[in-house]
């Protein structure tokens, strides 16, 4: 069961690039949870992912020798929910329909998700030199926060452009 958590129903173990496949499995995850449950539910989700995943993260590598293996992707789940949020609150605010997530949105998350985790500025490489189940997760949340705040520069940006 803890490796089912840890590498996210093993998408962790695709490669190359386990943590893109990671970040990509989890859209359809977060599409899935937004359409059920709306953003609230979106929300309640990623703190449960982010709590599952530090638990798991840390019964996994618990004598190991390896602070974050590269097969461990709930951390890019997590991270992926954060960056998709701004999506999610958007849709729920504007009271569209839960089946709706468009693509622009989810792909900008996706995109700027991976760029700040691989590039790990800041905040995100402290974290990610922690050197424990909690800095594994911090960094992929850092990131999606990064990510998030992409996401909604770029929705503005957009809107402006689209709507003038």
């Amino acid at each position: 069961m803890i490796k089912l958590i840890a590498t996210f129903f093993y998408s962790g173990l695709i490669r190359p690039a386990p943590g893109t496949w990671g970040s990509a499995a989890a859209i359809p995850f977060a599409w899935a949870v937004h359409w059920a449950l709306g953003f609230p539910g979106f929300v309640a989700v990623t703190v449960a992912v982010f709590a599952l995943g530090w638990w798991a993260t840390a019964r996994y590598t618990h004598g190991s020798g390896i602070h974050d293996p590269s097969e461990v992707v709930i951390d890019e789940v997590a991270g992926m929910f954060i960056a998709l949020m701004p999506l999610s609150a958007g849709l729920w605010y504007m009271d569209f329909p839960t089946h709706v997530f468009p693509y622009p949105g989810w792909i900008a998350g996706f995109l700027l998700f991976r760029l700040f985790d691989i590039w790990k500025p800041w905040i995100i490489g402290w974290a990610d030199r922690r050197g424990d189940a909690l800095g594994v997760m911090l960094d992929d949340i850092f990131a999606g926060v990064f990510a998030a705040l992409g996401v909604v520069v770029l929705a503005a940006l957009a809107h402006l452009v689209l709507i003038g």
